[in-house]
């Protein structure tokens, strides 16, 4: 028997090399090695198509290759250069007189009454900002005064030092535990473990949440090539999140209910997946993804399950005690691993308050950071802060404590109905249309008549603050308090808008909607994304350390969101002055400019069969 494999093995190794001696030496070194980068260009194409598309992977191909040709990278930076320049020059005047150094004696006296001077230059918010500020009435009466006075009470706290501030320690657990019990740590379904943190926000939670899921994995199957999947509705906190932790990301269109698409969801799940997310409700549209099965999908793979309650946390749990339709979304949903909730939203307490929740303490101790070779001592720390300001704690336990289930429940009923009012006011205006079926507090809408950009620039004239969108085109109010006593207001000023832009077609000079339909229309997204990280960071240096005076206008402050969502100084009082100061023509200009690298490849690739995201 041995005889026969090693005659066997004799013959096949001179069957081998009489082939092989028609083959130099050196082509038989370098074959393999050659075969496998060809592999490995073969594998990144491949991975690049499945992930983008193959209409956005050639679109990308073939825009890398034209920045090739000479002159033409230079060209388009020059161009790019030039916009940065004008944009920053313009904040750079708006800073005359702002303080770089600190004054040689301070002085008491007087600071409070500059402070109130600086506060007068601030837009009039009250009742006229998308979300923003989630309040009812006035600031200096009311709740606002409760939460102030509480912060004001602890703001020398820093829960890092649990043996000295005991108060805020216990403020903490108790928001937590309550927040928790909202969202279904009562429930037998969840395994009665349900933990967590307060947060300073939002995006602190899902990059808390994210970054547990990722080492939890690593732990549970050995993955070490995370990748996670989301719906292109959720928050752009997951692209963060996925940049800070190393974290293949896979963006998933929504179905034609603008909900994560489930099946889609699935085909996505590989061995490297760690997580999935779904939106109680999304921020865009306020439509709740269909979390009962996204949690069966997450079980029967093994893979963590993130939902992100920002906006519903405090209002889903008091809607369906009013009789509204609310399907499952917290902790009683099989599957669901991980929730974020923002207290300082709907639950009425003071900003840069939010709480992060886990099924088990196996899940949430991944999110601590412990270190014992500091020569400072051991350490740990619960959050991406260490220290964290106890009055912000101390006014979030305020605010939830005054208003107990009842107060929470009076105000779910007074936003529900003004957004339900709302949502049919704009059904009633021919020209537009609502976005899906919203779920909750906020109303999406576009139309297929006007350019709705024009129709926001309209609004803005007039002082509302609302959300622009893309994918689709549109517009959104998130409805708060400061809302209910302005409904008619609002959808007066919208039906008046509507006409004026139907009336009188053509963008306003200083306005948006240029920027925005450029953007939109715009095909390589990589080029925008180069000119917003281009601004950012030689607008912090030349600010020199002084507050930056371009924002967002939506909720969470990341300016990584190619809507363009821009505010300027001058825009800060919502008018649109025929001659702007603001460089919005040099920056239609710079987009235009690139059209000659885009129709050609457009025109091919809109021949192409549709692929993927």
């Amino acid at each position: 028997m041995e005889s026969s494999f090693l005659s066997q093995l004799n013959r096949f190794r001179a069957s081998a090399n009489s082939f092989l001696l028609q083959y130099e030496p050196l082509a038989l070194i370098l074959a393999p090695i050659l075969s496998l980068l060809v592999a490995r260009v073969l594998q990144s194409i491949l991975d690049a198509v499945l992930e983008k598309g193959l209409k956005a992977s050639l679109l990308g191909f073939f825009m890398h290759v034209i920045k090739l040709v000479p002159g033409v990278r230079s060209y388009i930076d020059a161009e790019k250069q030039k916009v940065v320049d004008k944009m920053q020059s313009s904040i750079k005047s708006k800073r005359d007189g702002w303080r770089t150094e600190l004054p040689k004696i301070g002085s008491e006296c007087g600071v409070i009454e500059i402070m109130k001077e600086e506060k007068k230059n601030d837009v009039a918010w009250q009742g006229k900002c998308s979300g923003t500020v989630y309040i009812g009435g006035s600031e200096s009466e009311g709740h606002f005064t409760l939460i102030n006075e509480a912060c004001s009470m602890f703001a020398h706290t820093n829960p890092l030092h649990l043996d000295v501030f005991q108060s805020v320690v216990r403020f903490e657990a108790e928001v937590v535990a309550m927040t928790a019990a909202l969202l279904g740590s009562k429930e037998k379904a969840s395994g009665g473990q349900v933990c967590g943190n307060m947060t300073s926000g939002g995006t602190e939670s899902i990059l808390l949440a994210v970054k547990s899921s990722r080492d939890y994995m690593k732990v549970k199957k050995g993955i070490t090539r995370p990748e996670m999947i989301i719906p292109e509705s959720a928050h752009s906190a997951y692209d963060k999140a996925a940049q800070y932790f190393s974290i293949k990301l896979k963006r998933v269109p929504v179905n034609c209910e603008f909900r994560a698409d489930v099946k889609a969801i699935r085909r996505c799940i590989n061995r490297n997946t760690v997580l999935i997310v779904g939106s109680a409700p999304g921020f865009p549209h306020g439509i709740i993804d269909p979390i009962e099965e996204l949690g069966e999908l997450a079980l029967s793979f093994g893979v963590c399950f993130h939902v992100d309650l920002c906006l519903g946390g405090f209002v889903l749990p008091f809607a369906r005690k009013l009789g509204y339709p609310v399907p499952p979304y917290d902790f009683s949903v099989q599957g669901v691993t991980s929730i974020s909730t923002d207290v300082h939203k709907y639950g009425l307490a003071p900003k840069g308050t939010s709480v992060v929740l886990y099924r088990n303490h196996e899940i949430r101790k991944h999110q601590f950071v412990a270190v014992t070779e500091w020569s400072g001592g051991l350490y740990v720390s619960p959050t991406t802060a260490g220290s964290r300001p106890g009055g912000l704690i101390a006014g979030a336990w305020a605010a939830m404590m005054s208003l107990g289930q009842e107060g929470y429940l009076e105000n779910t009923r007074l936003i529900m109905e003004a957004s339900k009012k709302i949502e049919k006011g704009i059904k009633g205006i021919p020209e537009l249309f609502i976005i899906g079926r919203p779920d909750m507090t906020v109303v999406a809408f576009g139309s297929d008549v006007v350019d709705i950009f024009e129709v926001n620039d309209i609004m803005s004239s007039k002082g509302w603050h609302l959300n622009a969108l893309q994918r689709p085109n549109s517009l959104h109010i998130c409805v708060t308090l400061q809302h209910v006593p302005v409904v008619d207001d609002f959808l007066k000023d919208l039906e008046s808008s509507v006409q004026t832009v139907r009336e009188n077609s053509g963008p306003i000079v200083g306005g948006l909607a240029p920027i925005y339909g450029a953007a939109g229309r715009m095909p390589d997204r990589g080029m925008i994304q180069e000119l917003l990280s281009s601004f950012l960071p030689k607008t912090w240096e030349r600010m020199e350390g002084a507050h930056c005076n371009l924002h967002r206008v939506t909720e969470r402050e990341e300016l990584q969101n190619v809507s363009f969502r821009w505010q300027i100084e001058e825009k800060t009082q919502r008018s649109l002055p025929v001659n702007s100061p603001v460089p919005f023509h040099a920056f239609y200009g710079f987009l235009i400019a690139f059209k000659f690298t885009t129709s050609l490849v457009e025109f091919f690739i809109h021949l192409l069969p549709s692929t993927g995201a």
